[in-house]
């Protein structure tokens, strides 16, 4: 049997920055191939060329033993390797079918030259059937779908067209369960008819459980490669970042603690699929909020920073009432939002301006920005939360997912935000950034904030908080304090 798709001696640089350097790489018919690295690694690179994104700068791709020259992502498509990108791959200004038969829309176009947009939507309509989104409409505007919806989209589009390679670059991470599972089942459905997937995730878990193989990269080269029955932990995170890891993943100890003063009081929120939830966090305390991804607790983040219409209800903190960001961000409450890239980036502007905005009130003098303090300000962030850049200069959309979330992270903490509100805080990056992000919130919950933390990830949820609250169908089910936080009974109240 020969590989579906070889890859000889692949080199690519983005000016000084070497992002792979001769690599090698062999996928199979009817496999799953997983790839994995820290953020930067060069996952992403090489897979983006392999799909037609970019060109390599020397070495060899060869599909079915031909020579493999795409002209672009929807040349790579046509002729059988398509890919989910990590991020957004839908045009927001544009229907679901537009975007699904984007640059196809002749295929639709009547004798008078008109684009009939029912045989259009009528297409969309199978597509997304096929992927069973029964619930997404083909003609509803995409920039009105969630995080979810909009990837099941892009999912549509590659699966419409019967890819042989499906490359899935850390597209779980805007999924719920119930989509995960709908991909997976996918994937399996590939690999049975002997075709293959290139699948990325920082989720070591995840790629265990549905990877055949696992390839490691680090700095641009292949550094190993496990097969399923030669899986280990250890082996596998050594081998991503080139030394054993130092200090403690999760939190160290076993018992709840926090301090008595309030820092965050919410009371009877209701709208918006919210319905009478109330809860506080206390100064010292990291609260987790769980359930399945349509139970109402991303919801219930952005209610408690503000920025979501509620029919009911108070939030305050300090004993100070607020009901929009501005008045929040005043009072100290600061919030990291799971559509990071559209909510709390802004993506074209600088790590510079993307830290400074948080701190105005430390960087000005009578609403005049003082440019040596505010480079000071935004310095001292970039040395405290390690972001690897260029300089502070550097436009964000050029910055892996881990170092985009440290600067997240950077913009609160610079502000000194007092309270954290955390939605999924480590979606898209690698272990040896989660890592540093689990102790960076150790240390917030130290210095007496208030950390909300809210998540998908179970043991992050069972890791890293002194309380959890499940919710179910935007209400609050149940609370289990640190050391009584049982995943299985978790589970039976959310679900």
């Amino acid at each position: 049997m020969e590989p579906i798709l070889t890859v000889r001696s692949m080199d690519k640089s983005f000016g000084a920055t070497v992002a792979l350097r001769q690599v090698d790489l062999d996928v199979w018919p009817g496999e799953i191939r997983g790839l994995i690295g820290e953020n930067g690694s060069g996952k992403s690179t090489l897979t983006s060329i392999i799909a037609g994104i970019q060109k390599a700068d020397a070495g060899e791709i060869r599909f079915h033993g031909q020579p493999w020259h795409p002209a672009s992502m929807i040349d790579a498509l046509n002729h059988g390797i398509g890919m989910i990108v990590q991020e957004t791959g839908t045009i927001p200004g544009i229907t679901v079918a537009e975007n699904l038969f984007l640059g196809e829309s002749d295929r639709f176009r009547s004798s008078l030259g008109l684009v009939s947009r029912r045989a259009m939507e009528r297409e969309a309509r199978k597509a997304l059937d096929v992927i069973h989104a029964d619930h997404i409409r083909p003609g509803t505007p995409a920039a009105m779908l969630d995080l979810q919806e909009r990837k099941l989209v892009e999912v549509a589009k590659v699966m419409v067209k019967k890819p042989e390679i499906l490359v899935v670059d850390e597209t779980t991470t805007a999924l719920s369960q119930k989509g995960r599972e709908l991909l997976y089942q996918l994937m399996e459905s590939l690999k049975k008819e002997g075709k293959a997937v290139i699948f990325i995730s920082h989720d070591l878990d995840e790629i265990k459980q549905v990877c055949d193989t696992l390839t490691v990269l680090r700095d641009g080269r292949i550094i190993t490669h496990f097969s399923r029955e030669n899986y280990d932990d250890d082996a596998i995170k050594t081998s991503m970042i080139g030394r054993e890891m130092q200090g403690d993943y999760y939190r160290a100890d076993s018992e709840p603690s926090w301090q008595e003063q309030v820092l965050l009081k919410a009371d009877r929120l209701t709208g918006s699929g919210l319905h009478d939830v109330s809860l506080e966090v206390r100064a010292g305390e990291i609260l987790g909020i769980g359930g399945l991804s349509e139970c109402g607790m991303h919801t219930l983040g952005k209610a408690l920073f503000g920025s979501a219409m509620l029919t009911g209800g108070t939030v305050e903190t300090g004993g100070k009432a607020y009901s929009d960001p501005g008045h929040a961000t005043a009072l100290g409450v600061g919030y990291v939002s799971k559509e990071r890239d559209t909510e709390s980036l802004c993506q074209q502007a600088s790590i510079r301006d993307n830290i400074a905005i948080g701190g105005l009130k430390h960087i000005q003098m009578k609403k005049l920005i003082l440019k040596k303090r505010e480079t000071a300000y935004v310095q001292k962030q970039v040395d405290a939360l390690s972001i690897k850049c260029r300089h502070m200069e550097q436009p964000v959309s050029a910055m892996s997912g881990g170092n985009k979330q440290k600067v997240v992270f950077g913009k609160w903490l610079g502000a000194g935000s007092r309270v954290l509100i955390l939605d999924c805080p480590t979606r898209g990056v690698d272990i040896g950034v989660k890592q540093s992000m689990y102790q960076l919130i150790t240390k917030m919950k130290n210095e007496g904030r208030a950390v909300l933390i809210i998540s998908e990830e179970m043991a992050e949820l069972i890791g890293m908080c002194d309380r959890l609250l499940v919710m179910k169908d935007g209400a609050v089910q149940k609370e289990f304090l640190r050391g009584q936080m049982r995943e299985a009974e978790i589970i039976r109240y959310m679900i």
